[in-house]
């Protein structure tokens, strides 16, 4: 797992923006809501939304954790991109983008076309 990745995968969703924010995290948007956070420098770490049942498994698994500060909104932070497969990144990045579109107006789901 790679940055590069990551923006590819989040960039193919509609909507989708970034946002550098709090100065050395790399922020993917839907509507202004974040759905994934990276670091752009000190290593690779990634943070995006659960559901509950998510949220519990992947926290079992060596190198994830409870996301400072976001946790008790079902939120993992990935500390090596090797802890899981591209095709689970793809799943669980998706997921927490659906996730948050699902919370968005009925509006502004229109706009996005879902």
């Amino acid at each position: 797992m790679t940055n590069e990745f990551l923006r590819q995968l989040c960039s193919s969703l509609p909507g989708c923006t970034e946002d550098l924010k709090w100065g050395n995290d790399l922020c993917f948007c839907v509507k202004e809501k974040m759905f994934c956070v990276t670091s752009v420098e000190g290593g690779f770490h990634v943070s995006f939304k659960c559901d509950d049942e998510d949220f519990t498994m992947l926290i079992e698994k060596h190198d994830i954790i409870p996301a400072p500060y976001l946790a008790r909104n079902k939120w993992v932070l990935v500390e090596k991109g090797a802890s899981l497969s591209k095709k689970e990144w793809d799943h669980f990045i998706r997921k927490s983008y659906h996730l948050v579109v699902s919370r968005l107006s009925k509006k502004a789901q229109k706009e996005l076309g879902i």
